[in-house]
């Protein structure tokens, strides 16, 4: 039997009525689980287990796709009638037409024991909510946790990156009214501080999208952008100030580097060629000409010293991390004999760690191994900017050899945010990288 049901955010009751219609009209379930039955492990044919799979990715179209990230040559083969692209105006799913769409999303499975039976235990679990509470904060608690317990670095690939608004520069907004509150970011730049002012090394590395989905000009993902670099901009800061009390004159992305993901491909000969084209002279047909495109982060997960990580359905962003907007569903993961004690751990979320960076590096080097040390982080560096480099470049003469690119962004001696030269817009589109404020669209809806 199979039962589909819409099941819509409900308010919690005693809101008042503008909280009620925020949260039943702008919110929404955002959790991504499969439960299913499963044979056990040793064969018992009498019983069986429950086996839950959590992760970011949604069960649509255009979410599919193989390690390798091509943007044409699977067109009539694993994607064929699978082509989703809601980035450029008048692009359609509908339509046969080269696409370039990508997705990264980790998938994690495990037993699910130990909920509450009940109602009633339930709600000693505190998973009932009454008024005025905040739902369910659990998981930027253990964002929190993790980054606090951190010895050496943090790997993160997340689809938003925002937040910590109290801390932004208050040059043409008022901090108190963006309510973007969650404290990820500013608990990620305050543990590169401590460690910097212990004289101990610590990296940061973070993965996000190009853009968010959608027109990339568009005032709300432009919006979304300028949250984003206002968010850089205050951790970079806390960097900066930070290595000049020390003394230090060193590149603030030796501590904390952000990346994105892309691809770009020659054309092979007999290459599959919809028989349908863009409109011509429009960023579709630029980009397809230019055989490049984001691979779009749609992961949401954070590895710390290779011996725990989270992953599940939450953004870093206030919708996600709020409590009390999208609800949301995470899983956290360590394995007891490979913890970072006497020496580096070494077990499965290293391996996959070491996985995702062959991925998207199409190498390995040995000074990977200890992502914390500056060799590392200056290698990892050097090969993003030179992907950067070709995936922007005006020729392209070979495939592009991995899919880690620099985000393009630069930062000024003080710490600010700012275009990398000749690039105020990403490839092939009319959008800043940098956002823009807008002065229509309420910060509710797009932090």
């Amino acid at each position: 039997m199979c039962t589909v049901s819409c099941v819509p955010r409900n308010p919690d009751d005693g809101g008042s009525f503008v909280q009620d219609l925020q949260i039943s009209t702008m919110f929404t379930h955002h959790q991504k689980i499969v439960v299913v039955d499963s044979a056990m492990p040793n064969g018992d044919s009498q019983r069986r287990r429950i086996v839950s799979y959590v992760g970011g990715i949604d069960l649509c179209d255009g979410r599919y796709d193989t390690p390798f990230h091509s943007l044409f040559r699977t067109l009539d083969t694993a994607h064929h009638d699978d082509f989703h692209q809601p980035n450029f105006t008048g692009a359609s799913i509908q339509k046969e037409m080269e696409e370039a769409r990508c997705y990264l999303d980790p998938l994690m499975a495990g037993a699910a024991f130990g909920f509450p039976e009940t109602p009633e235990d339930a709600a000693k679990a505190g998973l009932v909510s009454g008024k005025d509470n905040i739902i369910d904060r659990s998981i930027q608690d253990a964002y929190i946790n993790a980054i606090r317990r951190a010895k050496n670095f943090i790997y993160i690939e997340n689809q938003y990156f925002l937040g910590s608004s109290f801390s932004w520069s208050a040059d043409d907004i008022k901090p108190e009214d963006i309510n973007a509150l969650h404290l990820i970011p500013k608990e990620l730049s305050l543990k590169i501080v401590s460690k910097i002012e212990a004289g101990e090394r610590f990296t940061v590395y973070v993965v996000v999208p190009m853009w968010p989905e959608g027109i990339p000009e568009s005032a709300s993902v432009q919006a979304i952008l300028d949250w984003q670099r206002r968010t850089m901009d205050m951790m970079y800061k806390d960097v900066i100030q930070a290595l000049r009390a020390k003394g230090l004159e060193e590149d603030p992305r030796n501590y904390l580097t952000f990346f994105c993901l892309g691809n770009r491909e020659v054309k092979k000969s007999g290459e599959y060629e919809p028989s349908e084209k863009p409109e011509p002279d429009s960023d579709y047909i630029r980009a397809q000409e230019a055989r490049r495109f984001m691979i779009y982060v749609h992961a949401k997960m954070m590895i710390v010293d290779d011996e725990y990580i989270i992953i599940g359905s939450a953004n870093i962003n206030q919708r996600s991390m709020d409590g009390a907007r999208d609800s949301e569903i995470a899983m956290g993961g360590y394995q007891p004999y490979h913890l970072t004690t006497r020496q580096p751990a070494r077990g499965q979320i290293h391996g996959f760690r070491l996985g995702l960076w062959y991925e998207h590096l199409g190498m390995l080097d040995d000074t990977f191994l200890k992502p914390e040390n500056e060799d590392c982080i200056r290698k990892v560096n050097q090969i993003a900017d030179k992907y950067w480099d070709l995936y922007s470049s005006e020729t392209l003469e070979r495939d592009l050899p991995g899919h880690l690119l620099r985000y393009p962004i630069g930062i000024s001696s003080e710490g600010n945010v700012t275009e990398l030269p000749g690039m105020e817009f990403f490839p092939d589109t009319k959008a800043r990288v940098l956002g823009a404020k807008s002065d229509y669209i309420p910060p509710i809806l797009t932090t």
